[in-house]
């Protein structure tokens, strides 16, 4: 079930940070298992059932923005290092992340407000996350939510707030592949596996150009989101950044049927590392 509305809304509870999230779909849910129990041979011959909760289960699709990008790539990365305090600002800090398997990653809480009743979460994790960027789109990443413990339901007048600020938008990413800058990428798409170990993939969509195709092997890629309003310390709050490393072509998408600009998808497996790199203002 998709839910949308004014009055609901998502908070994520982490050692650090409370914060809620706006979202453009979110399908978080108890986890139900139905045991069933087949009719014997003697009796009324129907076969009887028990429910068994199992946990947590669904998905959060949201926006990148200023102020929820440094949490959700957390949360999507799984393993933050020490935070950093970056110099010549008043309270910028800048903080790795590194990709870790859904069994490694730190646990957090999700409260799902409904307007007057709101459920608790605990024990969450990601298990898999998809980070979609498109010229002309705004920048989204869609986190796939799993936990063992049964929701807890309460009701009251607790209200959270919404984090906000400028959006991430497509139009102001950049791409950086083995030191060399490629304007001819017209988006990517980012899907990693964390259940038992961490597969990656990167979609590449790019126009073809003639001596300007992407190699088959890539040492390294990074993606640099940047913010349109250039107001931000140092020029580096507004910025998160994401490396990957040892990535090989498994596919190619591409199909031209077309006398006009072809774009086309390439899809790589990453051997190698994938980092972040985000920054912040501690507000305390």
């Amino acid at each position: 079930m998709k839910v949308q509305g004014a009055n609901c809304s998502v908070v994520i509870k982490t050692a650090h940070w409370k914060m809620g999230v706006p979202y453009s779909e979110e399908t978080i849910r108890e986890l139900v298992s139905v045991l069933v129990e087949e009719a014997g041979i003697e009796g009324d011959g129907v076969c009887k059932a028990l429910r068994k909760s199992s946990g947590v289960t669904g998905c959060v699709v949201t926006p990148l923005s200023i102020g929820t990008a440094p949490l959700l790539l957390y949360l999507a990365f799984g393993s933050e290092g020490q935070a950093v305090f970056v110099s010549e600002t008043r309270n910028l800090y800048r903080r790795f992340l590194d990709l870790v398997p859904m069994e490694d990653a730190d646990c957090f809480g999700l409260i799902q407000d409904r307007g007057g009743e709101w459920r608790l979460f605990e024990g969450c994790r990601v298990g898999g996350f998809e980070l979609r960027v498109m010229r002309g789109e705004a920048v989204k990443i869609k986190l796939d939510i799993c936990g063992e413990r049964a929701p807890s339901v309460n009701t009251g007048a607790e209200t959270f707030e919404k984090a906000g600020g400028e959006r991430f938008h497509g139009d102001y990413v950049t791409y950086c592949i083995n030191g060399q800058g490629f304007t001819n990428i017209y988006g990517i798409t980012l899907l990693s596996k964390k259940e038992g170990g961490t597969r990656t993939e990167l979609w590449i969509k790019r126009a073809l150009e003639q001596g300007s195709d992407l190699p088959g092997i890539i040492g390294e890629i990074t993606i640099t989101a940047k913010l349109l309003i250039d107001k931000y310390e140092n020029r580096h709050f507004g910025i998160f950044r994401i490396t990957l490393k040892r990535l090989f072509l498994a596919s190619d998408e591409t199909a031209i049927a077309c006398a006009d600009a072809v774009i086309g998808p390439l899809r790589y497996y990453v051997a190698g590392t994938v980092t972040a790199e985000v920054f912040f203002k501690n507000e305390k």
